[in-house]
């Protein structure tokens, strides 16, 4: 068994830079210090620090130590709050991870039946599919919200249900949209500048293969991972860009910002829900789900 003791004076020496200020922090003598972190190097059975200067830096090997060391002290930090929380039953944790380029107003949509739960503490993480399914399948995440259903891997054992596919409309700040590209969308997004979802984005694959059956060659503006970013540099006049209209048509303050150009029905925004075996029966998961297909 690893002892995490001897784990936490190694990460404070490297978050104190050297023995002396950890012995410090830690007030405990210097020669005390020294010895439980040979003994965390004797136990992984490598060295993990080194002398650099007065101080001391970390070897490869240290390096990959403080970092799984970090994880898991930041996690330790939040125990004594969870714990506390779940025993007062006062707290609805809900944890939601968001893969990179998924509409941000269609999840809000998504979401919206949620946000009314008393004492809800709901957490976001955005990220790449992958990570995110990783930490759905070691129940971190309750629920993984994506443009692609989970890849087929037993060992996740994880299950994905469509939860919308919906039609993408085009929007544009007034100072670039005119009634005349009104008139003539979709041919005028060859002479508009536009902004599109970054290639990973499976938007953009559909997206693409919509322009080449329609003889458009979009003159692209700008490419970005995050709709809502996109979304931002488009209202400050950059360009037009694809919006699931799911979602969009509940925001009105965008309609208040932007002109809508025209939608492309022939593409669509498709959101599944991605869950664990655990995760399907939290009672938040259940409502989002259940909502969807309402």
């Amino acid at each position: 068994m690893l002892n995490y003791r001897h784990l936490h004076y190694f990460w404070v020496v490297v978050k104190e830079g050297g023995f002396a200020r950890a012995a410090e922090r830690l007030d405990m003598a210097v020669q005390t210090i020294s010895a439980q972190v040979r003994e965390l190097e004797k136990a992984l059975g490598h060295q993990l620090l080194k002398p650099a200067g007065r101080g001391v830096a970390m070897t490869e090997a240290g390096q990959a130590a403080y970092a799984r060391a970090e994880e898991i002290f930041q996690l330790g930090s939040t125990l004594h709050d969870e714990v506390r929380e779940a025993a007062s039953g006062t707290v609805a944790r809900f944890a939601v991870g968001l893969t990179d380029g998924i509409s941000k107003l269609a999840v809000h949509a998504m979401l919206a039946g949620v946000l009314d739960t008393p004492s809800l503490r709901l957490l976001c993480h955005e990220g790449e599919a992958e990570d995110l399914l990783a930490e759905l399948a070691h129940h971190h995440l309750d629920l993984v919200l994506s443009s692609q259903p989970a890849p087929h891997n037993s060992n996740l054992r994880l299950s994905s249900e469509r939860l919308i596919a919906s039609p993408i409309d085009w929007y544009g700040p007034a100072s670039v949209v005119r009634k005349t590209h009104i008139d003539h969308f979709p041919q005028c997004l060859a002479s508009l500048p536009v902004l599109l979802p970054t290639g990973h984005s499976a938007l953009r694959s559909r997206l693409d293969r919509w322009f080449e059956a329609a003889d458009i060659r979009p003159r692209i503006a700008g490419e970005f991972e995050d709709s809502a970013v996109m979304m931002l540099f488009a209202s400050r006049g950059m360009g037009v860009f694809p919006l699931a209209a799911f979602g969009a048509e509940r925001d009105e303050p965008m309609h208040r910002s932007l002109r809508w150009l025209g939608r492309s029905p022939e593409v669509k925004e498709e959101i599944y829900a991605i869950v664990s075996r655990r995760g399907r029966h939290h009672p938040l998961t259940q409502k989002v789900l259940s909502a969807a297909h309402a």
